[in-house]
């Protein structure tokens, strides 16, 4: 996400979806790459210095010599434990484990970390979502499901990236101030068995907890419908902590921000009736409930 450089801090950005990314865990793209290029160097400096090979610094932290070995070409991105256990083993007096926030950061894609923080500024979020259920009511289960079945295929670190970027995300739920949060899910995103009937389950079952919350609501839109104004697919409306509003689209390969104030009135407008149009949030909830006891 950037600010126009007219002076009108008008936010623009278009960002690459999960799909166009699925490399990124193992090549280490973009802005990541210096920030690993720099751990795995430091690392690499530490253990010639205590005059270690990668095996015996590995058998000491309780990792393999091959993940020492990526983690230093920046292959791989090192969890916390990794570098507290080689801060320890190494002596680095804290230099090694101090990167641990910057690594963490670095562990997402960067398509992630721009909505996170966009979702980390709203004070309101609106979504509606036609073919999946979205990713801040998604289980960890139905995530994984969902990562695992995509083409071309990710790594299986690659899948364990996205789904701890997208649990991640769901922190927004206990933020405080707590944000508004709706959302409208169609009929089929509730009846698809992403993962299996049980994970499907597991899922509804969610649901019906997230919409417990004070500052949730959850509609259904039935697929009977006749009249629906989301027809040109979906689409996400944030109010933010400045007091401006955006929108949020994401296609196949691509994912935009929409800050242009003609554009974000339309997603406003088109988002106001979807919700008039969806069942209402008690009709909705007994929906779901129906849903869970036929599957």
């Amino acid at each position: 996400m950037s600010v126009d450089g007219n002076g009108t801090g008008e936010r623009r950005a278009e960002y690459t979806t999960d799909g166009a990314d699925s490399a990124c865990w193992a090549s280490a793209v973009d802005d990541d790459g210096a920030v690993l290029r720099t751990v795995g160097r430091q690392i690499k400096l530490w253990r010639e210095a205590a005059g270690l090979k990668q095996s015996e610094l590995g058998k000491a932290i309780g990792f393999s010599e091959d993940l020492v070995s990526s983690v230093e070409r920046a292959r791989r991105v090192p969890q916390s434990e990794f570098l507290k256990n080689a801060d320890q083993a190494l002596q680095a007096g804290g230099k090694i484990a101090a990167m641990a926030k910057d690594v963490a950061e670095a562990r997402y894609p960067k398509k992630v970390r721009d909505l996170a923080r966009l979702e980390a500024e709203a004070v309101e979020l609106g979504s509606y979502s036609n073919h999946n259920m979205h990713g801040l009511l998604q289980t960890e289960e139905h995530a994984r499901a969902l990562f695992t079945m995509r083409r071309p295929a990710y790594s299986v670190d690659g899948i364990e990236r996205q789904v701890a970027a997208r649990m991640a995300r769901q922190a927004i739920f206990t933020r405080q101030p707590a944000p508004h949060l709706t959302f409208v899910q169609e009929e089929v995103t509730l009846r698809r068995p992403i993962g299996g009937r049980m994970a499907l389950r597991r899922q509804l079952e969610h649901l019906l907890e997230v919409a417990q919350l004070r500052n949730v609501a959850i509609q259904v839109m039935p697929t009977n419908r006749e009249e629906h104004a989301g027809m040109a697919g979906e689409l996400r409306v944030l109010k933010l902590k400045d007091g401006t509003t955006v929108g949020y689209s994401e296609a196949q390969l691509t994912s935009r921000l929409v800050s242009d104030p003609t554009e974000v009135q339309i997603l406003e407008m088109r988002y106001g009736m979807l919700r008039a149009q969806a069942l209402p949030p008690q009709e909705s909830l007994a929906f779901i409930e129906k849903v869970l006891g036929e599957t």
